[in-house]
Formats: C-alpha cells, structure tokens, sequence
C-alpha cells in the first residue's frame, strides 16, 4: 500500500503523462496541451488568470530551456511554486 505522499507523486506524474501523450513528444507538455491540463486540472487558479498575456507569460517563464514546451522538471517547478503559495496563503489565513 503506497502512502499519501507516494500516491500524491503517482498522480502528479500520471496527470502530466495523460496531458503529454496527446501529440508530439510524450515527454512535454505543447502549449496545447499544458493549457489544458491547467484548465482542468487547476480550474480553481484558473479562474483567477482572467488575461491570455498573463497565461502566456506563465507559459513562457516555464519554459526554462526555450523549446517551446514544458517537460516534466519544467512541470514540477511550476507545481512546487503554486503548491508554496498555496501553503503560504493558508498559513497567513489562520493567523
């Protein structure tokens, strides 16, 4: 039986590698692709994201070897930063 932490690294692969196998390379996240898996997988912080240039720009900033798309190292900083700000946002919310 996997823990709670191994099954929350389980998923956050399989959803990468259920948006990435969709076209091209299985490896990366298109444009296409990541802008789905945000919208579904994140509807909530979507939301919040109400102008494309500020969505292209959180695209581009991903993006940190400049090949137009986003590998999973890319993914997981992404996650690892909105997963900071959430912790941030409920810590400061009790106080």
């Amino acid at each position: 039986m996997m823990t709670d932490l191994e099954t929350s690294m389980a998923t956050i692969i399989a959803v990468f590698q259920k948006y990435s196998e969709r076209d091209g390379d299985k490896h990366k996240l298109k444009k296409s692709e990541l802008k789905d898996l945000l919208h579904d997988e994140l509807p909530d912080l979507m939301e919040h994201v109400k102008d494309q240039a500020a969505l292209d720009s959180l695209m581009e900033s991903l993006d940190a070897d400049g090949d137009a798309e986003c590998d999973f190292q890319e993914f997981m900083t992404f996650v690892s930063v909105v997963t900071v700000c959430c912790h941030d946002f409920f810590e400061h919310e009790d106080e």
